[in-house]
């Protein structure tokens, strides 16, 4: 191999797609056992390698030499060669650490970080070097947990998830509860996929300025890359590659009022984008065996929703376009799980240019139910797009606001 990653498992690993951006097309995914790795590190057949979990600390002794950053962190996520063929390790992750950070001030600030592993001694190593106040490791066995850090440190400022709680495939999970901590003003979670964890979601929910693990990623990549290549890319060119990347992973879901266009426009950006389009109405009939008024009809409106909370979680985790149905987002689950991955559009249209034929709920006041409905579609959305015009020309809205939106889900 030429470059590439190395870990044990690495089935989720966004890393070729970054590296990709950043112009390194000959970047591969190498999963290496335990018993392997000595060999394989001692043959040095590699132009330069990104190391991820459980070896940031086993390839150390395999290396010529350690930066200082990397000394100090004790943990190794890159691997180059210098002029002379000498085997270097650095830490790069602390770069990104910091880029994601751009934007929020912790100086002076008391900060938890949520891990005791690698990623958490690089968090800790990073934020006193922004000038952190107090550093505060959260560990489930550690003389400050899970239970006694809300009585032992309440006035905690920054909170940082260095665990993998919250990643998929395990959307929706959260480490903490950051309603218990009245001075927090900074989230950072250093999980890139899902895009908006439960946690941020929090912060979304609180107000509180918050960061995700994407930055982190590409930023620490970049680095990388110019230890491999010896020659500086500048953070134009890695800004560049996260609007990227984050357009080609995250999802498009449109949610709005029965009848809006939802299903047609969202297999047209499908088209647009290159992507899947999942209606989950039909995912739902599909499943069921049966319409929708007939669920209705035979089993009840609860029966339905519970059906949708299903669609939703399974359809949401990917980068397909998702066309939902007029209550999904009545529910705060559903919409977390289509937050957690997609730029969410409210599609917007005419309330009497809304069919109701085959729609059990809009029979009644359709003007009533828009009214109810709007404070969830405002909610759950990050844009909001009007149906008017050609389909062609909505379709191309919402791609235009997936690429750029993307980077800040």
């Amino acid at each position: 191999m030429k470059y590439g990653l190395i870990g044990e498992k690495l089935g989720h690993s966004y890393s070729c797609q970054v590296h990709r951006a950043l112009g390194n097309p000959d970047y591969v995914l190498k999963e290496i056992a335990p018993d392997a790795l000595g060999d394989f590190l001692r043959a040095r057949d590699f132009a330069g390698l990104n190391v991820t979990i459980p070896y940031k600390q086993a390839v150390i002794p395999y290396v010529d030499a350690l930066t200082d950053t990397a000394r100090e962190v004790g943990a190794v996520n890159t691997l180059y060669f210098d002029a002379s063929g000498a085997l270097w390790g650095d830490n790069t992750d602390v770069y990104g650490f910091c880029a994601m950070l751009e934007g929020i001030d912790v100086r002076g600030k008391k900060a938890l970080v949520l891990g005791s592993g690698g990623t958490s001694h690089t968090a800790c190593y990073a934020l006193r070097a922004l000038g952190a106040g107090d550093c505060i490791v959260v560990s489930r066995r550690g003389a400050v947990n899970y239970e006694n850090v809300y009585s032992l440190h309440a006035d905690a400022e920054v909170i940082v998830n260095a665990t993998p709680v919250g990643m998929f495939p395990n959307n929706g999970a959260r480490p903490i509860d950051i309603r218990r901590f009245p001075r927090l003003c900074a989230v950072a979670d250093v999980i890139y996929n899902p895009a908006r964890t439960a946690l941020l979601q929090d912060a979304d929910a609180l107000g509180i300025p918050r960061a995700g693990g994407l930055s982190m990623l590409v930023a620490q990549a970049a680095r990388s890359v110019e230890r491999f290549s010896g020659r500086a890319l500048g953070e134009e060119a890695w800004r560049g590659a996260l609007s990227q990347v984050a357009a080609s992973l995250r999802g498009v879901a449109l949610v709005g009022m029965p009848g809006c266009g939802k299903s047609t426009i969202a297999q047209a950006v499908a088209k647009e984008l290159g992507r899947a389009c999942v209606d989950l109405d039909a995912e739902i009939e599909r499943e069921a065996g049966k319409s929708i008024p007939e669920i209705f009809a035979q089993e009840g409106e609860a029966a339905f929703r519970a059906a949708e909370t299903c669609a939703a979680k399974q359809f949401s985790r990917e980068n397909a376009v998702l066309a939902t149905g007029g209550g999904c987002v009545l529910r705060a689950e559903n919409a977390q799980a289509l937050r957690a991955n997609s730029l969410v559009v409210w599609l917007k249209r005419a309330i009497d240019q809304l069919p109701r034929e085959g729609r059990p709920l809009s029979a009644g006041n359709l003007y009533e139910m828009a009214q109810k409905r709007a404070p969830y579609y405002r909610a759950a959305s990050d844009v909001q797009i009007e149906n008017r015009g050609s389909v062609e020309e909505v379709a191309a809205a919402v791609a235009a606001a997936l690429r750029e939106g993307a980077v800040h889900l």
